[in-house]
């Protein structure tokens, strides 16, 4: 380390944008500080995707033994207070694990928020941290409407956390997070309306598929309400008024605003060091550079075009670890980034999508899998893929909609991300009977 700084490397939050790469980092001997003002994990392990495809694993059983009725006997139903205590068991030990790892590592936590001074100093609660390297990881916070009444409006952390479920939800937003705890709140009972900005879901998977989801949630009960226009939001006595469209109003018991999520910027002062930004999020170069040269940024905090999805700031960590200890002074180059949302049944992509191929002439192929055997062992009614290869014959993306379309994606990563063509793909056989070898046989 030089004796100049008080770190080689100074992260700003303690994600998966940081704790990937910081501790393998460490262990190389460079001289690594983790700045974190909450949780160590941040969003992911402790208020994001651990928790909840916790709460969701029951609604995934549920879904399957309903399929199922006839063979399994009786019904099942979700208690949601034993549920959220589920969930906390599973993510209450996290940041103390992440902690323990970093530390053992030789990396150094520091609790408190940062702040810029210049481009080798942050202030954490007004003392002075250097680094010769200073990594923004600080990633994304929940968007708030700019309306009147918004105070009254939760976030995805507090529904969470619920330890009662209202009975009525209403949720504005249909993405990710609006669309998943839809289908959680409603497996559990609630009664939930989803309010669109426009007249689509899911904008970033593909239509066909998402309309089959909305279908099913509509016909379980889900009201969907689109180009609401929200206005806002007013308590009613013990309930709570939505003033939306044309002087339209409905009444719920809980409001969740989850109409986005946008980086995590407020009281760093960027504008102090001159790091370049704007609401999509910290500009960086091919090296996660930003445009002053001692500082760099990782995650979902960055401005890209790629998923905001957890293995993005993953690969990223990792590339900064090689990087700041020497093993590349490559760019980094992306491998493919798979998606997926967690709605019951579940849509996953991988690659180009279907639009793109279409646009440019490839070979589209769909699966009617809700007939394929294997996805009739659980009498799956909604399962659907679609295989895209180019004018090689080398598969370049995939999408599916079923409740095993991760596995199925994930099986053929390799194969997307490869470039493998037909006779590599060929030779490539899993193991039987299972997903991977469903998917494969496809390929």
């Amino acid at each position: 380390m030089s004796e100049k700084f008080d770190y080689d490397v100074l992260y700003i939050g303690a994600g998966h944008a940081t704790f990937d790469g910081a501790a393998p980092l460490a262990e190389t001997g460079v001289s690594v500080g983790v700045i974190e003002s909450g949780l160590v994990g941040g969003t992911c392990p402790n208020r994001g995707c651990n928790a909840k495809i916790t709460i969701d694993e029951p609604v995934k059983v549920t879904r399957e033994a309903e399929r199922m009725n006839g063979i399994l006997d009786g019904d099942l139903s979700i208690n949601w207070s034993k549920n959220i205590e589920h969930k906390q068991e599973i993510i209450d030990g996290l940041p103390q694990d992440l902690t323990d790892r970093l530390e053992n590592a030789g990396a150094k936590i520091i609790h408190g928020h940062a702040e810029f001074k210049d481009d080798h100093t942050v202030l954490v609660d007004g003392e002075e941290v250097t680094a010769d390297k200073i990594v923004i990881a600080t990633g994304l916070k929940p968007h708030r409407l700019d309306i009147p009444g918004t105070e009254l409006a939760h976030d995805s952390e507090d529904f969470l956390n619920l330890k009662t479920l209202p009975k009525k939800i209403t949720i504005i937003g249909a993405g990710y997070i609006g669309m998943e705890f839809a289908t959680i709140a409603n497996a559990a009972g609630a009664e939930v309306t989803v309010m669109l900005h426009a007249d689509k879901v899911l904008r970033k998977f593909y239509q066909p598929y998402v309309e089959k989801v909305v279908a099913d949630l509509k016909k379980r009960g889900v009201t969907f309400i689109p180009n609401a226009s929200v206005k806002s939001f007013e308590a009613d006595g013990d309930s709570y008024q939505v003033n939306f469209g044309d002087n339209q109003t409905i009444t719920t018991d809980w409001i969740l605003d989850a109409t986005g999520r946008i980086p995590n910027l407020d009281g760093l002062g960027l504008d102090k060091v001159g790091v370049k930004y704007d609401q999509s999020g910290v500009y960086v170069n091919e090296y996660l550079q930003t445009n002053v040269e001692s500082i760099y940024a990782a995650g979902d905090v960055v401005s890209n075009d790629l998923p905001k999805v957890t293995p993005a700031a993953y690969f990223e960590s990792k590339y900064l670890m090689k990087l700041f200890s020497g093993q590349t002074d490559q760019p980094i180059e992306y491998p493919v980034i798979p998606s997926v949302v967690f709605t019951s049944p579940r849509i996953a992509q991988a690659g180009i999508s279907v639009e793109e191929g279409e646009k440019k002439g490839f070979d589209i192929t769909e699966s009617d899998l809700a007939n394929y055997w294997y996805y009739k062992v659980d009498k799956e009614p909604i399962a659907a893929g679609k295989q895209i290869h180019d004018k090689d014959g080398k598969l370049v993306g995939v999408t599916e909609v079923s409740d095993q379309a991760p596995d199925a994606v994930n099986a053929l990563l390799p194969a997307i991300e490869f470039k493998m063509n037909s006779e590599q793909i060929g030779r490539l056989i899993g193991l039987f009977p299972t997903i991977g070898y469903a998917a494969w046989h496809r390929a």
